[in-house]
């Protein structure tokens, strides 16, 4: 299985966010350049994450994203369910001819289910906490100076 790219970038944008020292802005030009993605995309992936309540974009001079939930509150297999289709197969009768006694489908709906809850388990706050080398990464890369929000 793979995830499609927007659920790439936003899980991407939303570890940047976590990553940051509590309270510190970013802006939607500093993760591209970061990520080296298309500003434009990037834009439509934190239009989603701001939708979704997961970040939160303040707007004005000293404006900026954030995170808009601590990094202990998302779960890595919610981010997943919100941001991918997750449809593995096409099982719609009109492109497959075997589907009424397709049994590959419930299997594969059981494996959809064990691979999100398996990341179910997983938090922003456990892929960026004692991460040192993505610390300094976030930090060594900042593209423009950032604000902190009181």
């Amino acid at each position: 299985m793979q995830l499609s790219s927007f659920t790439d970038f936003g899980l991407r944008t939303l570890i940047f966010l976590a990553a940051l020292p509590e309270g510190e802005l970013s802006n939607v030009k500093t993760v591209s350049e970061i990520y080296k993605i298309s500003y434009h995309h990037i834009v439509k992936v934190v239009h989603r994450l701001v939708q979704l309540d997961y970040v939160e974009s303040i707007q004005g001079k000293y404006g900026g994203i954030k995170l808009k939930k601590g990094k202990h509150d998302i779960y890595v297999g919610q981010v997943i369910r919100d941001l991918e289709p997750l449809e593995l197969l096409n099982c719609s009768e009109s492109f497959c001819n075997i589907t009424s006694y397709c049994r590959l489908k419930n299997h594969l709906v059981t494996a959809k289910k064990a691979f999100l809850n398996a990341l179910d388990e997983i938090t922003l706050a456990d892929l960026v906490e004692d991460n040192q080398e993505l610390i300094q990464f976030v930090n060594k890369n900042k593209v423009v100076p950032l604000q902190k929000v009181n």
